[in-house]
């Protein structure tokens, strides 16, 4: 079996069928795998509250000595332990930075959601302006979630643990504020188009060298993993495919992503992630 390779997937588009779920057939896959030995893992944009309750069906994976596998959690800032629900690391933008980044979005006419580290693993996440209508499904579908607290209509009293600002706008404006975050902080920042409406790009923000694309080799390395193959739909997975032994993309996923590819399996409509994993996993025997 391939106890030398670690298998990391995308979750929105990739791993989440169209109703954003793990499917009950992907969990039951993905679990016996789990069971024998597969070192499973996750990387992803999403926070630990909803990762959490995302993959609350699927075991976490251990290495062959019983380490535990963390999630890659906000675009690589943080590991998350899924079994003990705690941080094994995350990394935070300098106050400094903090300042300029609210400064470009102000410039820009768009009020970010803007995450902090509090205490008991809890991330108070921050804005400060009335919700637009995409905003506000954004903040209805998570405000209930263990993990996450929001605080509208205001903003940290100091700028010495944000993790993240996350924000929501036209593919033109992000990419052009993208650029301008990058060129004056250094810092890693990332539009993508929403994959259930096209028009609509989301943004995130993080500390200089977080990407997926370090976090996979990072954990890759610290784990013993000699092999890693990723899986993704999105233009923000193209630096891990790259960082990857394999990169595999799903048959739902963006032309340039397919392109970059190194497989083309099925749509996440389908189970199509567990059961590569499945045959890849015993290739090895």
């Amino acid at each position: 079996m391939r106890h030398d390779t670690i298998y990391v997937s995308d979750l929105d588009g990739t791993l989440l069928d169209p109703s954003s779920r793990v499917s009950a057939e992907s969990a039951r896959m993905l679990n016996s795998l789990v069971s024998q030995g597969a070192m499973f893992t996750v990387a992803t944009a999403r926070t630990p509250a909803t990762v959490q309750t995302l993959l609350e069906r699927v075991t976490p994976a251990k290495t062959p000595a019983g380490r535990d596998i963390p999630a890659i959690v906000m675009t690589g800032a943080a590991y998350w332990n899924r079994r003990l629900e705690r941080y094994d690391y995350i990394r935070m933008m300098s106050p400094y930075a903090t300042d300029i980044i609210l400064e470009e979005f102000a410039r820009a006419g768009i009020n970010p959601f803007n995450y902090c580290l509090g205490q008991h693993e809890m991330l108070n996440v921050y804005h400060t302006a009335g919700l637009t209508t995409r905003e506000d499904a954004f903040y209805q579908e998570r405000r209930h979630l263990a993990l996450k607290r929001f605080h509208l209509g205001q903003q940290p009293k100091c700028h010495e643990a944000t993790v993240l600002f996350f924000a929501i706008g036209s593919p033109g404006k992000m990419e052009k504020l993208c650029e301008a975050i990058r060129e004056k902080t250094g810092c890693s920042a990332a539009w993508y188009r929403d994959i259930f409406n096209p028009e609509v790009a989301l943004m995130d923000v993080y500390a200089p060298g977080c990407s997926k694309a370090t976090a996979v080799k990072d954990v890759a390395t610290e784990l013993g993993a000699r092999r890693i193959v990723v899986f993704g739909d999105n233009l923000n997975d193209l630096p891990m495919m790259e960082a990857a032994d394999l990169a595999v993309a799903v048959d739902n996923a963006l032309p340039a992503v397919k392109e970059r590819a190194d497989i083309v399996i099925g749509p996440n409509s389908g189970p199509s992630v567990a059961e590569f994993i499945l045959s890849d996993f015993h290739s090895g025997e």
